[in-house]
C-alpha cells in the first residue's frame, strides 16, 4: 500500500478515505432494490470496505461486471445495474463533487439535485409562464426540445475533460503545494468509471424478442467506441448535469434568456409572440453549439405552442392557470392500480402515485382509474 498521507487535520488518508467509502456504503444500501449481490457484501461490510480502500490507494480498482436488462418505462430502453461495489464508489464520487456543482449549476436545472426533481420542474415552468405572461402583455409561446440519444451520445472523453475542468477549481493547488490528495483520488475514480465499458463481460438479462425490439440508437453495444454512458447509475445521472451545464449557460449566459429550464435532457424555453422569430434563429445557434459538444438536437422532437393550449413537461399537462396528469402519467397510474389489484404489486406503488397526483387536478381520472378495479376513491 501507499506510504499514508497526513492531512492536515492530522487524520491519515487512509483513515479518511475508509470514512468516506462507508458513508457511500451506508447510502448505497438505501436504494429500493435490495439483491443478493448486495447482501453478499454486508455480511462482511467492515473487510469489504477496507479491501475496497486498499485497492483504490494502490491503483488496483476495477469497475466490476454489472447485468442489463430491458424496461418499459414507458418507453423501451436498456438500463445496466452496476454491481454493489461499484455502487459505493458511485455514491463516493457523488458525495465528493456534487455540492460544488450543484452551487454552479443554474437553479432551473431540476434533475439529480437535492431538493429538486419532477415537482419543482413541473412548478417552475409554471411559474415561468405566469411571470411572462405579466411581463410582456403579449401571447407567450413555449419552445420545447431534447437531445438525440443523450447518454448513448455522450463523449467520455469530453465527460472526463469537463469532470478534471471541475475538480481543478474544485480542489486548487495552493502556491508551490501540490493539490490535496482527494483531488488524485477522485480524478482516479472518475477516469476508471467514464471509461469502463460497460458492454465487456455483461450479463444481459431478459427475453431475447426484447432486445430485438430495442433500437440501435438506444442500446450502448452498438454505440462507436469512446461513445455513451449506462442509464441507471447515480454517476451517469450527476455527469448528466455536469457536462449540460454548458448548454444552460450558454443559452441563460451567452443567448440571454431568462425563461428556461432542463430536466436532463429535456429543455425549454419562453418567448414572447415578438421575439419568437428570434429564439426561431436562436435554436439554430443551439443546435450549433450542441453539435460543437458532439450532440445532436433531436429534429422530430421540438415543440412549440402558446402557453395557454397546455404543454406536457415531465409527465404532467401544464397550463398558466391548472396542472392536469399527461397521458403517460395517468396511463402508468392505471397500470400500477390494476397490477395491485390482481397482486402483481405491491400496494405502496398506489400510494406514490397518489402523492403525486395531489400536486395535480387529477381527481376525476383518479375516480375513473379506481372505477376500473372496483375501488372506492376518496379525496
Amino acid at each position: 500500500m501507499e506510504e499514508k498521507f497526513k492531512r492536515r487535520d492530522g487524520e491519515e488518508f487512509s483513515d479518511w478515505l475508509f470514512r468516506m467509502l462507508w458513508l457511500a456504503y451506508l447510502e448505497a444500501r438505501k436504494a429500493k432494490r435490495r439483491t443478493d449481490d448486495e447482501f453478499r457484501f454486508e455480511v462482511n461490510a467492515v473487510e469489504n470496505i477496507k479491501i475496497l480502500r486498499d485497492d483504490i490507494l494502490e491503483r488496483k480498482y476495477e469497475p466490476s461486471r454489472g447485468i442489463a436488462f430491458i424496461v418499459h418505462d414507458p418507453v423501451i430502453r436498456e438500463i445496466f445495474a452496476a454491481p454493489f461495489r461499484d455502487r459505493v464508489v458511485h455514491h463516493f464520487l457523488y458525495n465528493m463533487v456534487a455540492d460544488w456543482w450543484d452551487k454552479r449549476l443554474i437553479y432551473d436545472s431540476y434533475s439529480c439535485r437535492k431538493g429538486k426533481g419532477v415537482l419543482l420542474g413541473v412548478q417552475r415552468l409554471r411559474k415561468m409562464e405566469n411571470q411572462a405572461i405579466s411581463k410582456y402583455k403579449e401571447p407567450v409561446y413555449i419552445i420545447k426540445m431534447d437531445i438525440q440519444g443523450y447518454f448513448m451520445s455522450l463523449p467520455r472523453n469530453g465527460l472526463f475533460e469537463r469532470v478534471v475542468w471541475g475538480l481543478d477549481r474544485q480542489f486548487p493547488a495552493s502556491g508551490q503545494a501540490r493539490r490535496p490528495r482527494e483531488y488524485y483520488v477522485t480524478k482516479y475514480l472518475w477516469r476508471k468509471v467514464i471509461f469502463d465499458d460497460p458492454i465487456v463481460g455483461v450479463q444481459k438479462r431478459g427475453h431475447e424478442e426484447e432486445w430485438i425490439k430495442l433500437p440501435n440508437s438506444k442500446s450502448l453495444f452498438c454505440q462507436p467506441k469512446g461513445k455513451g454512458i449506462v442509464i441507471g447509475n447515480l454517476s451517469s445521472q450527476l455527469l448528466s448535469n455536469i457536462y449540460l451545464d454548458m448548454l444552460d449557460r450558454y443559452v441563460c449566459n451567452t443567448l440571454k434568456y431568462k425563461y428556461y429550464g432542463r430536466y436532463v435532457d429535456d429543455f425549454f424555453l419562453l418567448v414572447p409572440e415578438s421575439q419568437l422569430d428570434k429564439a426561431m434563429r436562436d435554436i439554430e445557434a443551439i443546435r450549433i453549439f450542441l453539435e460543437g459538444i458532439h450532440l445532436k438536437l433531436h429534429p422530430k422532437k421540438m415543440y412549440v405552442q402558446n402557453i395557454n393550449k397546455g404543454v406536457t413537461f415531465l409527465g404532467v399537462r401544464i397550463y398558466p392557470n391548472r396542472l392536469l396528469p399527461g397521458t403517460r402519467l395517468a396511463g402508468r397510474y392505471r397500470k400500477a392500480v390494476m397490477e395491485v389489484a390482481v397482486g402483481l404489486r405491491d400496494a405502496s406503488s398506489v400510494m406514490s402515485y397518489m402523492g403525486h397526483m395531489k400536486h395535480l387536478k387529477s381527481t376525476k381520472i383518479q375516480k375513473e382509474i379506481f372505477d376500473l378495479v372496483g375501488w372506492e376513491y376518496q379525496y
